[in-house]
C-alpha cells in the first residue's frame, strides 16, 4: 500500500486581488542551495484509520510552528506523487506572519559517510508567493494542487 500524506494549502488575496499561497522550503543539506522545485505545501504522512483532514491541520502546525487557520476547507483532492505517495490537500483562506517558522525536525547522517548524525528542520523557511511563482518553486508533484485551487477560486468568482 502506498504511503499517504495530507496537507493544508493556505491562501490569501492581496489588496490588489492577487492570490498568494503559503509554501515552505524543504530543510536539510540537500535542499539548502536549491530554490526551484524545492518548496512544498505543508503536509505529512498519516496511518490507516487517521482522519486525513485532521492530519492536514496537525502537520501544518508541526511544519510552520503556528496553528492552522480556522475557516472552511476546500477539498483539492488527492494526487499521486512521482515516488508513488498519495497526497491529499485541503485549501483554506488565511493570513499569518511567516517571517519565522519553527518546524519539527528530522535526523540524518551528516556529512555522508561520517557516522555522525545531525538534526535539520523539515521546513527551514516559509513564504507567501503568487500562484504563478508557486508553480515554479513547488515540487513538481504538488503543482496540480495549485491549479486546482486556481480553478476553484475562478469558479467561485
Amino acid at each position: 500500500m502506498p504511503k499517504r500524506s495530507a496537507g493544508l494549502l493556505v491562501f490569501r488575496k492581496t489588496p490588489d486581488d492577487v492570490v498568494e499561497v503559503l509554501i515552505g522550503h524543504l530543510g536539510g543539506p540537500f535542499w539548502a542551495k536549491k530554490d526551484l522545485g524545492s518548496w512544498s505545501i505543508p503536509k505529512g504522512e498519516y496511518d490507516e484509520g487517521e482522519d486525513p483532514a485532521a492530519v492536514a491541520d496537525r502537520e501544518f502546525s508541526e511544519e510552520i510552528g503556528k496553528p492552522a487557520p480556522p475557516g472552511p476547507r476546500r477539498d483539492l483532492g488527492e494526487l499521486r506523487q512521482p515516488g508513488g505517495k498519495r497526497v491529499h490537500i485541503w485549501a483554506v483562506e488565511g493570513d499569518l506572519d511567516v517571517s519565522s517558522v519553527k518546524s519539527n525536525t528530522f535526523e540524518m547522517q551528516w556529512p555522508p559517510g561520517s557516522g555522525q548524525t545531525a538534526r535539520f528542520p523539515e521546513i527551514d523557511r516559509a513564504a507567501w508567493v503568487s500562484i504563478a511563482v508557486a508553480r515554479g518553486k513547488l515540487h513538481r508533484g504538488q503543482v496540480g494542487f495549485i491549479d486546482r485551487l486556481a480553478e476553484s477560486l475562478q469558479s467561485q468568482a
